[in-house]
């Protein structure tokens, strides 16, 4: 953040020289937009609803029933776009107010065991179709990993599960998240509180629309956004820097990260530890967090790995791939980091096309 502040300060110290009108700057329209003015914007057609979880979080869930040309031209299919508890699309309670502890004390367990079926359940009742295709990126796929290995009659709702960067134990990861694993959690809830983690704010926008649109600042925005997961400028479209900065990160809880922290230290796929044995049997009925167990999951799974990410480790991704019992497809990129599967340039070559060609060969069959 502080390179970010800087850049600001530079912004306004440098404005009359490279103002809104210089050659170098631009804001992309998007950069301003929530999602479903987005999605808009692009041409799709869309719809928003609200669903609520078993426990009472409220979540906000996008769709795209059709392609812009469909079916003249497009492949037609209805994308659903979910979110999980906690981020700024999906920041409700029924009961509970976000400035309650209460409502922060979750993380990758609530998620896999109320938020996906809920989305999965809600999409169902809504198409009538009887299973889905489920693709997930970094933690969209562990929180797939959790809910099917656990919940046997969600995993049956899923046709194909496509796991791009995908990420259960951790224990080779790079990404500096590592550095808390060297605190205690007292120290992290000083320095973070007990609710939530990096809230997205106004601030945010104002650096990605007057700040990161200038290409003068485009290596310190994109070295700060992309400085957990890594990046390649050459498969990235820089001059889009402002739309990615305004609208991620999302926010989470501290006890999210938390469980991550827990993730890298111990090397398992695990449950997040309460933090003594009580509260662990209230949780999970024993005294210490179960483990998860991937090769429970009954879903045909495909894989794409990138060679340089940071976050989903290859070695940890090796592990991985024994325990997926039935595993359809792995494909390893050598050249791609965390952020590359959705915002790298190449990523229909690389990734959407083999993709689409596994859900038109299940159709098939």
């Amino acid at each position: 953040m502080w390179q970010l502040l800087t850049a600001t300060c530079w912004m306004l110290l440098l404005g009359p020289i490279y103002g809104s009108q210089n050659e170098g700057s631009s804001t992309n329209p998007e950069a301003n937009m929530n999602i479903s003015q987005i999605i808009s914007y692009w041409g799709y057609p869309y719809e928003k609803y609200d669903i609520v979880t078993k426990d009472g979080y409220i979540l906000g869930i996008y769709r795209i029933p059709h392609g812009r040309a469909c079916p003249r031209t497009d492949v037609c299919y209805d994308v659903w776009m979910g979110n999980s508890r906690g981020n700024i699309w999906s920041r409700r309670h029924v009961k509970l107010s976000t400035t309650s502890p209460e409502y922060w004390a979750f993380s990758l367990d609530e998620m896999a065991k109320y938020d996906l079926p809920a989305t999965i359940n809600f999409i169902i009742e809504k198409t009538g179709q009887e299973r889905l295709y489920y693709v997930g990126h970094s933690q969209g796929t562990t929180t797939a990993f959790i809910a099917f290995s656990t919940n046997p009659e969600l995993a049956k709702r899923i046709k194909i599960f496509f796991a791009l960067a995908p990420v259960t134990t951790v224990k080779y990861t790079q990404t500096p998240i590592k550095k808390l694993t060297t605190l205690s959690r007292k120290v992290i809830k000083m320095l973070f509180g007990d609710k939530m983690f990096y809230p997205h704010i106004f601030f945010d926008r104002f650096i990605a629309t007057k700040v990161c649109n200038q290409k003068i600042f485009h290596h310190i925005c994109s070295n700060f956004l992309f400085t957990w997961s890594g990046f390649d400028p050459k498969n990235l479209n820089m001059s889009r820097l402002d739309v990615y900065l305004s609208q991620s990160p999302a926010g989470t809880s501290v006890q999210n990260m938390l469980h991550w922290a827990q993730a890298i230290n111990s090397g398992q796929f695990q449950a997040f530890d309460w933090g003594n044995p009580d509260q662990n049997m209230r949780h999970f009925h024993q005294r210490t967090p179960p483990l998860y167990n991937v090769s429970k999951m009954e879903v045909p799974t495909a894989v794409w790995s990138g060679g340089q990410d940071p976050v989903a480790d290859l070695k940890d991704v090796e592990n991985l791939l024994p325990k997926i019992t039935r595993l359809i497809y792995f494909k390893l990129i050598p050249h791609y980091n965390h952020v590359d599967f959705y915002l790298g340039q190449d990523a229909p070559y690389e990734v959407y096309q083999d993709l689409i060609r596994l859900m038109e060969e299940c159709l098939q069959n």
